[in-house]
């Protein structure tokens, strides 16, 4: 997603808190469209892993876009159905992983 410039990429970390997977990556596009692009992207990344989603919803309507691969849920906002939802306030108690793309991370020593 970050290659298609999802915004405000967040991994939670669910696992000790559900038992139907171990982590929601939530992300934003600025658009319907940029929404289906960005999980458009996710599917494509994943089916070259061998991973196809056992469950997608909202594209037709494409304002959240969700992807489920089992241990992995997808979601894919765009900024306004974001900001309702707010998954990351209603898993606050899951570890949060803010996403930074390499290319702006320290090199490591």
């Amino acid at each position: 997603m970050d290659d298609k410039k999802g915004l405000g990429i967040v991994l939670l970390d669910v696992s000790a808190l559900l038992v139907i997977t171990d982590a929601f990556v939530i992300a934003s596009g600025t658009s319907r469209r940029h929404v289906m692009t960005l999980a458009e992207a996710v599917e494509e990344r994943l089916a070259g892993l061998g991973r196809r989603p056992l469950r997608r919803e909202g594209l037709e309507d494409a304002t959240w876009a969700l992807l489920d691969f089992g241990d992995v849920v997808v979601h894919v906002f765009d900024e306004a159905t974001r900001r309702y939802y707010d998954l990351e306030r209603l898993w606050a108690d899951a570890p949060r992983t803010d996403y930074e793309a390499a290319a702006t991370r320290p090199a490591p020593r």
